[in-house]
């Protein structure tokens, strides 16, 4: 396999096709307009630079990498001679589906449909396409070129050399993967998550502070970063989205979303990239200012 695409050019877009294209592969970067297309290449080219000047990375790999990203704002143009599609658009399950039957009529016949949606059934979204067995998850982490993990998801139809394929494919990559089935939340988010929405109801009924509650799990768990700052890291409307599907998926009340979440995504405080969630940042950076204030 040498050819990818990769739909959308947002946060996880730009860094899979940045990770496809540092090891070898030609990419072709798909969005529906130029103006962020342009804004991913001017990322991936910093991103690249950060490991130019850590000295694991060449100026000519640096080059060499950017060389072989193409862009398109066509999806029927983009996919054309691929052999796998991976799809990281907004995580939201009517436009997944809608994607996936376009590159059901546009990429070629033998090509594998990826996605790397963080909850929504790949079971459902195969299920929009005439090539079920041919469709799986690829769940990289953010952010993708520093975090090892691809959570390879399997749906209802997905065959076994599909699997396998994709799991020799994410190894090229330098990344462990991990085989999971086709169930809400997957593994990751299904622990995950409801460890966020734990945190933001200590905060919600007055159990301690945003850095109180962020110093605990960072000292007491050993984890690099707290609950509350890392949910601002992944948006809290995507933390939301997620808790709904595990809400709606498994019918278990410990799911609900806290209402403190439900308010601030209805506020627009989403975190790093509105500036404010439960912490302020610096505009254009994930740089902290200041804890938030809160309303019940």
């Amino acid at each position: 396999m040498t050819h990818v695409a990769v739909i959308g050019s947002g946060t996880m877009g730009n860094g899979i096709a940045h990770v496809f294209a540092q090891h070898g592969f030609s990419v072709a970067l798909i969005d529906i307009n130029q103006p962020a297309l342009d804004k991913a290449l001017g990322t991936i080219a910093r991103n690249l630079d950060r490991q130019v000047s850590k000295g694991t990375l060449s100026e000519t790999d640096k080059t060499d990498t950017l060389g072989r990203i193409q862009t398109y704002t066509s999806i029927a143009e983009g996919v054309q001679g691929v052999q796998l599609v991976v799809e990281a658009a907004t995580e939201n399950v009517d436009l997944k589906l809608q994607i996936f039957r376009d590159l059901d009529q546009h990429a070629p016949q033998e090509a594998i449909l990826a996605s790397n949606t963080s909850s929504i059934s790949i079971t459902k979204i195969a299920a929009a396409t005439k090539r079920p067995a041919q469709v799986i998850g690829m769940h990289f982490m953010n952010p993708v070129p520093v975090m090892k993990l691809v959570e390879v998801i399997r749906g209802y139809a997905t065959s076994d050399a599909v699997t396998e394929q994709v799991m020799d494919l994410s190894r090229q990559l330098s990344k462990t993967p991990t085989e999971v089935n086709d169930y809400p939340g997957f593994v990751a988010n299904r622990i995950l998550m409801p460890m966020i929405n734990e945190a933001i109801i200590s905060l919600f009924e007055g159990v301690a502070g945003v850095e109180e509650i962020d110093t605990v799990m960072k000292l007491g768990m050993a984890h690099p970063m707290g609950p509350l700052q890392l949910a601002d890291f992944i948006g809290l409307d995507v933390c939301l989205a997620i808790l709904r599907v595990l809400h709606d998926g498994l019918g278990n009340p410990k799911y609900a979303p806290c209402p403190l979440l439900v308010n601030m995504v209805m506020a627009g405080r989403l975190g790093v990239k509105s500036g404010e969630g439960f912490y302020q940042y610096t505009a254009g950076s994930k740089e902290l200012v200041v804890a938030g204030r809160f309303r019940k």
